[in-house]
């Protein structure tokens, strides 16, 4: 529930009701604003009834959540999450759609990335991805370079001035990855490993959170809720598409739906990840085109200096030319949707 306090109402009117919420096992947040103080009461409401802390002095409105995921949803805060970075990127609100782009995995050829990264700054990137970690489906299959792979894309930012984001896949690496990146990707496998995803709500990193290839967007948002209640709530979520029936042509079913669907029901921003949604590289354009029509925080592709050579997903991966290209065009199609006031510029409806 949330529980909005009156104008008026004393440090001690809020003490009381924080108090009684504790007594009967919630967990409260506070909020001050300059107009009104909030707090988010999270337990089982069945154990306190809404006329009782209403009757408090200072309350002035007890509101039910209506989504299972409370701290994600705009039923609990309705303007859009902002996430800044100590250089000034921002992600989500009406700021311009960011870029994140890199390999799949970085391999043992710095030359390699740091041409990718060069490429990435001068078509106006803000971020360098890529695995140092690899989850892989197959054991044979390499599976990164490890803390060599983060000490590559570190000396890429410090040459480059790009951000650095680098999937997380175990708990015990988490203080390793944080020397490293400026933003931490929990993969689509990773996504329900609780653990994983309680060790990055206690750290102060921003997080990219994909989803599940099985996953519904109920439990993609309570996987970002999993994350924010353990204290974090810098999460951005990531649509890299879920399993359908036909594989013939694209590696997964690239959920467009689901960027308006969260921008309505979620105040986290949301990105998109074509090269894994589709898994054909030929249709990275066209489906980034459509992610940011309907409203994506941003777009996150792969872009390899060889992809023949690649190895990790290279079918998927733009060439540097074929990169340069293909964002020349998002960039004017970014700037024409903010002239007309288009998908991520458009006054939106809350719920």
């Amino acid at each position: 529930m949330i529980i909005i306090m009156e104008r008026n109402a004393t440090k001690e009117n809020i003490k009381t009701v924080m108090d009684l919420l504790k007594e009967h096992g919630f967990r409260a947040i506070l909020h001050e604003g300059e107009v009104h103080t909030v707090i988010d009461a999270l337990g089982d409401k069945t154990t306190l009834s809404f006329n009782r802390i209403e009757a408090l002095d200072g309350v002035s409105q007890v509101k039910p959540v209506r989504s299972p995921f409370r701290l994600a949803s705009r039923d609990r805060k309705e303007e859009d999450t902002i996430i800044e970075f100590d250089n000034g990127v921002k992600i989500g609100g009406k700021n311009r759609p960011v870029f994140m782009v890199g390999p799949c995995s970085v391999e043992d050829d710095y030359e390699g990335l740091l041409k990718v990264a060069v490429a990435a700054k001068e078509m106006g990137c803000q971020f360098l991805r890529g695995g140092a970690f690899k989850p892989r489906t197959s054991p044979y299959d390499f599976d990164g370079l490890g803390e060599k792979a983060l000490k590559y894309l570190y000396k890429a930012k410090q040459e480059t001035g790009l951000l650095v984001v680098t999937e997380l896949m175990d708990a015990s690496d988490l203080d390793l990855v944080c020397e490293y990146a400026d933003l931490i990707q929990i993969g689509a496998r990773n996504m329900q490993n609780f653990r994983l995803l309680k060790a990055v709500g206690k750290c102060n990193k921003p997080v990219v959170l994909k989803r599940g290839p099985a996953n519904s967007i109920t439990e993609f948002l309570l996987a970002a809720e999993h994350i924010m209640y353990n204290g974090n709530e810098q999460v951005v979520l990531c649509e890299r598409g879920i399993k359908g029936f036909d594989s013939s042509y694209t590696r997964n079913v690239m959920d467009i739906s689901a960027i308006p669907v969260i921008r309505k029901y979620s105040h986290l921003p949301i990105i998109a990840d074509p090269s894994h949604g589709t898994g054909q590289r030929y249709l990275i354009e066209p489906m980034s085109k459509a992610a940011l029509v309907v409203g994506a925080d941003g777009i996150m592709v792969e872009v390899h200096h060889d992809p023949s050579k690649a190895l990790s997903d290279g079918k998927q991966s733009l060439s540097i030319d074929e990169f340069k290209r293909v964002f020349s065009k998002l960039n004017k199609l970014i700037d024409i949707l903010k002239l007309e006031n288009i998908g991520q510029y458009a006054p939106f409806e809350q719920v």
